[in-house]
């Protein structure tokens, strides 16, 4: 390869500086700790005598490994090589670190379950975007995705739904497929331990008061009186059923964030407390005792930015979607954020306007959009993360469109400093980056539109 293989990286690193000559590769790794670099920096030594690897601990060994890949073309990306013999590298020196310390993808399993296997590809692929935060939305309206042996009907009865709405629409229609599915404790483990050796650290996130009739459903006193049966939600949107904010319920989920605890090591633990129809202070009460929990057994919450509706919240991380100005409020509380807009960085929202484009929801969001995206940045900044829920994504392939290569863009702002240019950075992405999506088994969004198989006309859109 030649100085093109560093001009094709992907996030682009700090400095990339070429020298004579190619190395043979695959070739040994001298790996050496350099305490003098950021958190989660690397350098590499690239000469005709082999590499040297050194990083400021083991993530920066990992991201190290991760642009060794890249240099090494498309084939690194594949299960299996299907070329003889070595390849080449171009020989100089890339020192690399990130630009924020969050970069998050959401991944709503609740409203379309994923099989354990292909939450663990996901991780891969946020893993080879040098991402390192997957916020894995477990619970909602449509299901509960947590075993849970204290209250096992969580998942045996709030972990399905007798159908769902295709596409977004006003009508009674509904698919007729009952969907469900749930992580074993040992499922979620595995899932943690795998990201942990890709450097992502695992979120999870139990949506509370709202966004909660699964587990209403399970165990109906947790919320209301009412004089039909509750069930497992089959539509898309807002659900007004909410958590009843009583002594008990608030006991019930103290008990179901212990046993997250126990099995997600991650420092931060979302709580949710997002679009809560008709809350009341006691709503709000509610959600400061669970904030107060989690901090009380040595972890920071996370919340959307409605919890700092309610005031009086310990030190949180606060998910910014609804506006910026909500930021400042954040700050103004002593919180930290991450940014997270839904006009920004929503990778279920459409991506264009052309009537192929399969259940276009939401905001316009194309590839160029996506690059576009400036978050502030400043000492209370945690940082970014894109958004992937998933009422629209009922298969894996339906999630690959919607994320690629959207999230490929969104892991250079969340990744590296310094301007941007769209211009530079479209045919670094179609020459270079694409090719790897293609090995890895991406069925990503062509960027000039759907190919006929990934449109959806059975599935009406709600364009805004």
């Amino acid at each position: 390869m030649t100085m093109s293989g560093f001009a094709a990286l992907l996030p682009r690193p700090v400095s990339a500086e070429a020298a004579p000559g190619t190395c043979p590769w695959p070739a040994p790794v001298q790996v050496r700790t350099a305490p003098d670099l950021p958190a989660e920096g690397y350098r590499l030594h690239i000469t005709p005598d082999g590499v040297t690897l050194e990083a400021a601990g083991a993530a920066g060994e990992f991201y190290g490994r991760q642009t060794l890949r890249q240099l090494a073309g498309p084939d690194a990306f594949r299960a299996a090589s299907i070329h003889n013999g070595p390849s080449e590298l171009p020989c100089g020196t890339v020192t690399d670190h990130p630009r924020f310390a969050w970069r998050g993808c959401l991944y709503d399993v609740s409203r379309h379950f994923r099989t354990k296997a292909e939450v663990l590809r996901f991780v891969d692929l946020l893993a080879a975007h040098k991402m390192n935060v997957l916020n894995l939305h477990l619970t909602d309206d449509q299901g509960w995705r947590i075993e849970t042996p204290e209250f096992p009907r969580l998942a045996s009865v709030g972990g399905w739904r007798k159908s769902s709405m295709a596409g977004r629409h006003d009508g009674p229609e509904r698919d007729g497929r009952p969907h469900g599915g749930y992580y074993t404790v040992d499922d979620l483990r595995e899932i943690v331990a795998y990201a942990a050796s890709r450097a992502v650290t695992v979120v999870p996130e139990v949506d509370i008061p709202g966004h909660a009739r699964a587990a209403i459903t399970a165990y109906p006193d947790l919320g209301p009186a009412s004089d039909v049966p509750w069930e497992v939600w089959t539509s898309w949107g807002i659900s007004t059923s909410l958590l009843d904010p009583s002594e008990s319920t608030l006991d019930f989920f103290r008990k179901v964030f212990d046993h997250v605890l126990d099995i997600f090591p991650s420092p931060v633990i979302a709580l949710g407390g997002d679009e809560v129809p008709g809350v009341t202070a006691a709503h709000h009460r509610f959600v400061r005792a669970i904030a107060g929990h989690l901090v009380a057994r040595g972890r920071t919450p996370m919340g959307w930015d409605e919890v700092l509706d309610g005031g009086d919240l310990p030190a949180m991380v606060i998910g910014v979607w609804q506006d910026r100005e909500r930021a400042s409020l954040a700050w103004k509380g002593g919180h930290e954020v991450v940014f997270c807009p839904e006009d920004g960085v929503y990778l279920d929202h459409r991506q264009s306007d052309h009537p192929d484009e399969p259940i276009p929801v939401g905001y316009l969001q194309d590839l160029e959009h996506f690059y576009g995206f400036e978050p502030e940045s400043g000492p209370r900044v945690r940082g970014v993360q894109a958004q992937l829920w998933s009422e629209h994504l009922d298969t894996v392939r339906r999630t690959d469109y919607a994320a690629f290569p959207r999230l490929s863009a969104f892991a250079e702002v969340a990744w590296s400093s310094g301007p941007r240019d769209y211009a530079e950075f479209l045919p670094r992405l179609r020459e270079h980056h694409l090719p790897r999506l293609d090995a890895l088994g991406v069925e990503y969004r062509p960027l000039d539109g759907p190919h006929p198989w990934q449109t959806r006309p059975d599935a009406p859109g709600r364009p805004r």
